[in-house]
């Protein structure tokens, strides 16, 4: 198996042990035969060849080539046009564009033992087209499992107000966690979501129940507050009102004027009797 260096390049875990005997003079000839035949066929039917031996992949492809089943190469050929050998090699074209994953809905026991669904979407791409296909059969499969794995093992260590409060941080984490795991695979997780968190239908009624308790709470605080602040307004006008007597005689004036606003056909509008010069 193919591991990424810390240069960027990908080597064997065993520095050559386990791998076919091909030391062997048989093997050494047989190689050597079928080689010669496959240039001697090449160079025959030039320049006719050039339809068989050059292939073309694009700029957003990779070609892994194979010869008589082992890497031919140490870095993908591409993009562009490139050359292989007919009948000893053959070669897998990988796409390095971003591709997602979406999640399907788990069911996650939280950490406070509440049951909700979660599902996720996750964007990855290849960055070792060598390794995606020496060292994993179904990439874009084997990713989509272990992201739904570890999707519920990390919300099974937070508590509902975490998973709805700190997403941001979650998927953070689950990035970092997810694309340790897929570096064998020649994989680069980018991004990870959460798209929705569904909780149970008892719990949202209850916690429905709850904010509108707190929002009455809040709003009884409020009125008394208003009251409160209303009640010392008047005290103080009462005062201004005692001390200045005129004071009144203005306020009846501007209380005529908001009447006479709403258009009423009869107004009653009070008089003190020594304003209008009456003796009783």
């Amino acid at each position: 198996m193919l591991y990424p260096d810390n240069r960027g390049h990908y080597q064997s875990n065993a520095d050559g042990e386990g791998q076919p005997d091909e030391g062997s003079m048989l093997a050494r000839l047989a190689k050597s035969f079928i080689m010669f035949i496959t240039y001697a066929g090449v160079v025959s039917f030039f320049p006719f060849s050039l339809l068989f031996i050059l292939k073309v992949v694009n700029e957003y492809e990779r070609a892994v080539i194979f010869r008589l089943g082992r890497l031919a190469f140490d870095e993908p050929r591409g993009p562009g046009m490139f050359w292989f050998l007919p009948c000893v090699d053959e070669f897998q074209t990988i796409d390095l564009r971003t591709q997602a994953i979406d999640i399907p809905p788990q069911e996650v026991l939280t950490k406070d033992s509440v049951t909700v669904k979660v599902d996720a979407v996750v964007y990855y791409r290849i960055n070792g087209p060598n390794i995606a296909v020496t060292n994993v059969k179904e990439r874009h499969k084997s990713t989509k499992l272990l992201s739904q794995s570890m999707l519920r093992n990390v919300l099974g260590t937070r508590t509902l107000s975490e998973i709805l409060s700190d997403r941001d941080s979650i998927s953070t984490y689950m990035r970092g966690t997810l694309d340790d795991a897929t570096n064998p695979w020649g994989i680069l997780v980018e991004r990870v979501e959460m798209k929705d968190v569904r909780l149970p239908p008892q719990l949202v009624r209850a916690m429905a129940a709850e904010a509108e308790a707190d929002r009455d709470a809040r709003a009884k605080v409020i009125s008394a507050e208003g009251e409160q602040n209303a009640s010392l307004a008047y005290a103080e006008a009462a005062e201004t009102m005692a001390d200045e007597p005129g004071a009144l005689q203005l306020r009846y004036l501007q209380t005529l004027q908001s009447i006479s606003a709403e258009k009423a056909s009869t107004i009653y509008f009070p008089l003190p009797l020594d304003s209008v010069g009456l003796d009783m």
